[in-house]
């Protein structure tokens, strides 16, 4: 085969992938549909619209010379053409064994180069096309079974054979293609004006051009009159006329030629403004008709989550009657790639936490077949909403309370005073989870803290609200299309900043007598209610030069919101509001802890644009938060505060005892486990610091009995231990350890600021 056959076989493939992917969806999607509707009028049809799709999908494989997707398309029209003869008459076996072949294709039209791979029984090229299709449907099975330990859950979505090639092409309607065009073609009125303005200004300079000769002209006969002394009488009669003439018409012409200067340059300045508004106006309309070329609708991305569905179902042994709604709202493209896997993890999530097992539905007067819906909608115009809801048990508030105080998300103090709604939202928190195990599905905690990070990256908000045995929904609303980019310009320590306006719930000043101490931590007073107040060159570490004095009424805050929180930030000045253009951070700086994206003002300056979500996890992280202003907090005493060391190893109890007292904590040291424990059923101590490998009775037993004893399940418990295996620090975090602090990477400040956050 030539170069330029080659190059073309692969723009043919390229074409095939996107033809291919439209039919593993029909294919996909007509399974399921199979399994809900068994032996209906409408399985005939169903069954032979997987049929054309399967026929379609072989002759356009054979087209581009990939044998092994058509010998697997083949398979499947005689499964297919079984089911018809047979009345459309088929079983679950039956269709997993489609559902796998689908999944082989994927992989193989993922892997065009990999799907050539000629049979070890014979050599492709010796062999005809279609003996070679045969060799190669001979060499491997025609089901193509997923390896038994992978679990069907992490195969890649049939619907989806190839993402990448897929992102980098887009079907536009021609409707849109005409739109922009009708736009583009205004922009030439605009280039005309342009020019015009040009041609202007340039007449206009070659007056006054005109004029500074002139003046020139007359310069030797000012410098004469200049030299002149003093006591010398001008000249007059004849030998004064010429020069005094030439002076005298200058200025005349001169006093004429600036008003008529003055008038070129207002109507310039008029012709310009006009121009002005006309290019802003074609801007801004060449922008929203560019921004629906990327809409696609919603469906193009849920093809995927039915099969989802049914294999998470399968795997649990749970029944679940899956419906989406509103497949056809459109949404920005890059919008659509974003929202993709918090969508997954909302559906294992409700399949894995919300959904019951058919026994415990039947035992609570249930269906067996749960209800799950996905509804997609747009809102204020500018806005989609994504609504998954469950009939399933809801949140269990209490064991999220525990999961949260168990990993030092929160103290057992304030979990005790959080409102249902605030406790449901803990669900969001990393770490935070309900499940029993650590399972492929969930039991990490961290799947809707991904979710939140997400949204909040779209510039959009997560919300749950459950009920007890009722259900779950989880509320999604995000921007429908890339908006331009709003950020409120503050100035902290002397830089300048930009914090976005779509979380900025409020800018105002901190008045003192709205600024509170709660323990050791300041606080505003906004609503009645009290929010944490930081300052924001503290969060971004920013060095200061002086301590500026308060304006009257108070310094200036912004007070951000994420999810249910709260947070105000105090800055030196707020600057205003204005759009800008975000300029991702490129290598080395992909990733900068509190900051998104740069952006260049109209001044030229560059201005980072702040992370809202790394500035609450900065904020959460801080002792305590005081502004500059204020008067100094004194600080805390910890003299009181009463730790006990359990540590076999005499070097290393040293070691800790040395930190903690030089901190100012009371310390008390155990040689093992069980002297550990024995001490604290016998004093009262605020916090247990332990080794995990000690005699007797390990760390990882001696926490399990703490949880286990009623006067002591609250005691907050940091392990310090040399294993650092993921195994183990789950193992930490489910017997109740609130804090794991790996010894090999051990740093006095982690230990230090674990103790200071749970005590």
């Amino acid at each position: 085969m030539s170069i330029n056959d080659e190059a073309f076989l692969e723009q043919l493939r390229a074409t095939f992938q996107i033809e291919a992917q439209e039919h593993l969806q029909t294919m996909s999607s007509g399974l399921l549909e199979l399994e809900k509707t068994p032996g209906s009028a409408a399985a005939r049809e169903i069954v032979e619209a997987v049929f054309r799709a399967a026929h379609s999908l072989k002759g356009a494989a054979r087209a581009v010379d990939l044998i092994q997707v058509e010998a697997l398309c083949e398979s499947i029209e005689d499964v297919f053409a079984s089911w018809k003869q047979r009345g459309g008459t088929h079983g679950t076996e039956s269709l997993d064994s489609v559902h796998r072949k689908l999944e082989a294709i994927a992989l193989a039209t993922a892997q065009p180069r990999a799907a050539q791979a000629p049979s070890a029984a014979a050599p492709a090229q010796q062999l005809p096309p279609r003996a070679q299709m045969h060799a190669s449907s001979a060499a491997q099975p025609a089901a193509a079974p997923a390896p038994a330990a992978q679990p069907r859950t992490e195969a890649r979505p049939a619907s989806t054979p190839n993402e990448t090639d897929a992102h980098e092409t887009v079907r536009i309607p021609v409707r849109k293609l005409e739109a922009q065009l009708r736009e583009s073609q205004e922009l030439l009125s605009v280039k005309l004006a342009a020019a015009q303005r040009v041609a202007d200004l340039q007449a206009l300079g070659n007056r006054i051009t005109a004029w500074r000769d002139s003046w020139a002209a007359l310069e030797p006969d000012v410098r004469q009159m200049r030299q002149r002394p003093s006591d010398t009488p001008l000249p007059t009669g004849a030998r004064a006329a010429p020069a005094l003439g030439r002076l005298m018409d200058f200025l005349e012409s001169g006093r004429h030629t600036l008003k008529s200067i003055e008038d070129t340059i207002a109507l310039i300045r008029h012709a310009a403004e006009h121009d002005r508004h006309a290019a802003a106006k074609l801007t801004d309309d060449l922008l929203e008709e560019s921004k629906t070329l990327l809409l696609l609708p919603f469906g193009t991305i849920s093809a995927a989550f039915p099969k989802l569905v049914r294999d998470l179902c399968r795997d649990q042994g749970k029944e679940v009657d899956f419906r989406i709604h509103g497949e056809d709202v459109e949404i920005d493209r890059r919008i659509l790639e974003e929202v993709k896997d918090p969508i997954i993890h909302l559906l294992r999530n409700a399949i894995d936490h919300g959904v019951e097992s058919p026994q415990a539905r039947a035992r609570a007067g249930k269906p067996a077949r749960a209800a799950v819906a996905l509804t997609v909608s747009r809102i204020n115009g500018s806005k989609a909403e994504l609504l998954l809801t469950d009939d399933g048990a809801g949140i269990d508030t209490a064991r999220v309370r525990q999961s949260a105080v168990r990993n030092g998300v929160i103290s057992a103090l304030d979990a005790d005073c959080l409102t249902e709604a605030q406790a449901q939202a803990l669900i969001f928190e990393s770490a935070v989870s309900t499940s029993p195990a650590v399972t492929a599905v969930s039991g990490r905690g961290l799947g809707l803290a991904i979710v939140r990070e997400k949204a909040e990256k779209l510039g959009g908000l997560v919300t749950v609200e459950s009920l007890p045995g009722a259900g779950t929904a989880f509320r999604l609303v995000m921007p429908a299309t890339v908006a331009t980019f709003r950020g409120i310009l503050v100035e902290a320590a002397g830089r300048l900043l930009v914090v976005p306006t779509a979380q900025v719930e409020r800018v105002s000043l901190a008045r003192p007598e709205d600024v509170k101490s709660v323990e050791g931590r300041d606080t505003l007073t906004v609503d009645g209610k009290a929010v944490a107040l930081v300052q924001l060159a503290d969060i971004l570490e920013l060095p200061v030069a002086q301590r500026m004095p308060p304006p009257a009424g108070g310094p200036p805050v912004v007070v951000l919101a994420s999810g249910d929180q709260r947070i105000a930030f105090g800055v030196d000045a707020v600057l205003g509001e204005q759009e800008v253009l975000l300029k991702p951070l490129c290598k080395p700086l992909v990733r900068v802890r509190n900051v998104a994206a740069a952006t260049v003002l109209g001044s030229g300056a560059i201005a980072p644009v702040l992370n809202v979500s790394d500035l609450f996890r900065s904020a959460r992280k801080m002792p305590r938060g005081q502004l500059r202003t204020a008067a100094p907090a004194k600080p805390a005493r910890t003299e009181s505060r009463s730790i006990l060391v359990a540590e076999d190893s005499i070097t290393s109890r040293m070691l800790l005892k040395t930190i903690l007292e030089s901190a100012g904590y009371r310390v008390k040291l155990a040689v093992d486990g069980m002297d550990a424990l024995t001490l604290l059923r016998t004093e009262n101590f605020d916090l247990l610091v332990s080794d995990v490998e000690m005699p007797r009775l390990n760390g990882f037993d001696l926490t399990a009995r703490i949880r286990a004893d009623g006067r002591l399940k609250a005691l907050p418990v940091i392990l310090v231990t040399a294993l650092a295996t993921r195994e183990d620090r789950e193992h930490g975090m489910e017997v109740g350890a609130n804090a794991y602090i790996v010894k090999g990477s051990f740093d006095q400040s982690n230990l230090l600021s674990a103790v200071s956050r749970l005590i």
